[in-house]
């Protein structure tokens, strides 16, 4: 039977369906989204309750531990850094690793070199030079560079020395008492498989895109992780600026590849095995943050479909573990975060269709829940990084002046991110891809090639644009300023990435 024969009951009651699913979908999106925003305030909360008490902890045992410089006594520590067409910065963090104090004979620095360009001969030059110098440096190199970083790591970790094994990435300076400062930790309690430092920032002040996302970087480490690590959350390492106790590593399974969030991963398989984790947002490790629109969009991408997936392989073995209920929602909360990307896509879509349905003259009280449960999740991740900000820097408001831009790219980057998400999702495959650096000096241009996501941006931004002129000739002003930064953010980042497009063509 075709559409043209079906029953007017038969039609009408399909088209009443779908009208009733828009409708459901555009209030679970709101709602969800909601939820997401008031456990923003829940980390506020928690990091404010513990903070003076947990920094007396931490110094206490700073105290105990004394000068480790000339101790005898101490772990032998492997640093690793592993490094993939890394020239700009190579020479840098190298450098860094080796100022790093710590007792003669007991550092040793592994290069975990996958690089198929001139890097490498940077790197032979460089590890001669500081064996010279009297550090204990090797260069490993691989076949193939199965499991990316992951698999880079694990092999290392086969030859490595140490009992300890901190991770830097090539674009991170470790300041000389790093080792210094984490270490006592490791000391004071034998359960303690990881020690997470806060990144710092050596370009902030590059560009605004690099301000912005300096903010939204210290709302993690300065707010969500102490919050989490300080009230017996669940945590994760960050990828680097971390050390390791080997025999946690190799408890928790060792490094896996099925994610793009190796990182993510271990850690949760880690304390799942018994594991604790210390963070400590007094060592700061300051290194590059990506200068470009799609080097950050790269970036983004693999984070939100990498905690997808851990997500997805983690969840069922985290409600199975013996501990209670609300350490198991905050790691859900934790793990399943980027779903606000497709959250946000969802409702900037469905406003327009949900205002036709409603007739929303006849429901002022709907608009207003909707209204309200959007500025309680827009609000949120702001006053996250309002408090981080407050607590780290003395100069915080001038620091916040690039808080609205950071809004817009958080928009968006929805549907970026909502694409990786659904890969996540749906199992598709993407290999790791490294985000370029540019170093104190670019010596090389390395760039990424993104799908030409930036038609799509600037079509979902027109169409917000569209809903809000229609939203506003109805009179429904509640949600107007919503839909005004949706279209704001989708059309910011959309044209951005176009117009550097463009600029690397010619």
């Amino acid at each position: 039977m075709t559409p043209e024969l079906w029953p007017d009951w038969m039609l009408g009651g399909m088209i009443g369906v779908i009208r009733r699913g828009v409708v459901f979908l555009y209030f679970l999106a709101a709602g969800a989204l909601m939820l997401y925003g008031l456990n923003c305030y829940l980390m506020i909360g928690l990091f404010r309750r513990r903070r003076r008490e947990a920094g007396a902890e931490r110094r206490v045992v700073l105290e105990k531990a004394g000068d480790l410089s000339n101790r005898r006594d101490l772990p032998v520590v492997t640093t690793q850094i592993p490094v993939f067409n890394e020239l700009n910065v190579v020479e840098r963090v190298l450098r860094a690793a080796a100022r790093m104090r710590y007792p003669p004979g007991l550092h040793e620095i592994q290069v975990l070199d996958d690089s198929t360009d001139e890097t490498r001969e940077r790197i032979d030059a460089l590890a001669d030079e500081l064996r010279i110098q009297g550090h204990e440096i090797r260069v490993l190199r691989r076949n193939s560079r199965k499991g990316y970083k992951a698999g880079a790591l694990a092999h290392g970790l086969k030859s490595a020395r140490g009992e300890l094994v901190g991770v830097f990435d090539a674009d991170f300076v470790p300041p000389e008492d790093y080792l210094l400062r984490t270490v006592p930790f490791f000391l004071a309690d034998d359960r303690t498989g990881l020690v997470q430092a806060r990144w710092g920032h050596l370009n902030r002040r590059r560009s605004l895109l690099t301000r912005a996302q300096s903010i939204g970087i210290d709302g993690h480490f300065m707010v969500e992780q102490a919050a989490r690590n300080w009230n017996g959350l669940y945590m994760n390492f960050n990828g680097t600026a971390g050390i390791w106790r080997r025999r946690a590593i190799e408890d928790g399974g060792g490094w896996h590849w099925d994610t793009l969030t190796e990182d993510m991963d271990l850690s949760y398989r880690v304390q799942f095995a018994g594991w604790r984790a210390v963070y400590l947002p007094e060592v700061v490790v300051p290194a590059e943050i990506p200068e470009d629109v799609e080097a950050f969009k790269s970036q983004q991408f693999r984070w939100a479909k990498g905690s997808i997936q851990t997500a997805l392989k983690l969840l069922p073995p985290l409600f199975r573990q013996p501990v209670p209920v609300f350490q198991k929602i905050q790691a859900v909360f934790h793990m399943t975060h980027y779903l606000v990307h497709p959250l946000m896509l969802t409702l900037s879509v469905l406003a327009l269709p949900v205002l036709m349905i409603l007739e929303i003259g006849s429901a002022p009280f709907l608009f207003g829940i909707i209204a309200g449960a959007l500025a309680l999740s827009m609000a949120a991740p702001s006053a996250l990084y309002l408090v981080s900000q407050q607590a780290a820097y003395s100069d915080w408001p001038r620091r916040m002046t690039a808080l609205p831009l950071l809004v817009m790219v958080g928009v968006g980057l929805a549907v970026s991110n909502s694409r990786a998400v659904w890969e996540a999702l749906i199992g598709r495959e993407s290999g790791f891809v490294r985000t370029p650096k540019r170093g104190d000096r670019e010596i090389k241009a390395y760039r990424i090639h993104l799908p030409w996501t930036s038609v799509v941006e600037i079509g979902v931004g027109a169409y917000c644009l569209f809903s809000l002129h229609i939203y506003l000739g109805a009179a429904k002003y509640l949600i107007g300023p919503f839909l005004a930064i949706y279209a704001a953010g989708f059309l910011f980042v959309g044209f951005l990435t176009l117009a550097q497009n463009l600029n690397l063509q010619r």
